[in-house]
């Protein structure tokens, strides 16, 4: 057993953010000229799933092309001292890639696809899924995402997380997509909180809460120094 403290870490699509990947709630976001329905929904695959899997496609080749920031960095470099736990809502693999080793996909992993049949018949991808690609089962591959209006299905992990939680840690997150949002409200009042974010999201106050509005690539630093010191 660890006598390491338990941080976990609520990460969002700010942090990918200062690595070049867009998010849909930026004026010029990746959804920008779709509904979000249109491409992130079990309705919009229906409706028309080579859409889906071209706009997919697009985003697994803008994830090879980004690299991760010091943002990531420093939170991998946290587990020096820490056990760490990222949760994060990106489906990127920009946390991996800096070097964090217990990481909870909340909204899936861009370079995974799955049988639309069976969510456990997983694959890895690197390239692009095609209308006729078949899993295992044959059944039409599809992006190992977690789209509106379906299940969270490692939400309970995450939840079970945040019961073991030292610290608690949110950074480039809205706190607006639920039930990603709700974490925050797992984390007990006495537990030493902290929000990092350009612009605060709304949040209730309580005694241990240290708000750090900035980028995450400087938020994360000044997490750093506060913890070291």
């Amino acid at each position: 057993m660890s006598n390491k403290k338990h941080i976990v870490v609520l990460t969002g699509a700010g942090i990918s953010a200062e690595s070049g990947l867009k998010t849909f709630r930026d004026s010029d976001g990746l959804w920008n000229g779709h509904d979000v329905y249109e491409v992130a929904s079990p309705r919009g695959w229906a409706k028309n799933p080579e859409l889906v899997l071209n706009f997919y496609n697009a985003r697994r080749r803008d994830v090879a092309a980004a690299t991760p920031n010091i943002a990531h960095y420093g939170l991998a470099e946290l587990e020096k001292d820490y056990d760490v736990t990222i949760i994060t809502q990106n489906i990127d693999d920009l946390h991996e890639r800096a070097g964090s080793t217990k990481i909870i996909h909340l909204h899936g992993e861009i370079f995974k696809m799955r049988s639309v049949y069976d969510t456990n018949t997983i694959y890895d991808i690197r390239g692009d899924i095609q209308l006729g690609d078949l899993a295992e089962d044959g059944a039409q591959l599809r992006p190992h995402i977690v789209w509106f209006e379906e299940e969270v299905p490692v939400m309970e992990q995450a939840v079970k997380v945040m019961y073991d939680c030292d610290i608690f840690v949110v950074v480039g997150t809205s706190l607006q997509v639920y039930p990603a949002a709700s974490l925050l409200h797992y984390a007990p009042r006495h537990l030493p909180t902290f929000i990092i974010d350009r612009k605060i999201p709304a949040v209730h106050h309580h005694p241990n809460l240290t708000l750090i509005e900035k980028p995450a690539t400087e938020g994360v630093k000044e997490l750093q120094k506060i913890l070291s010191s």
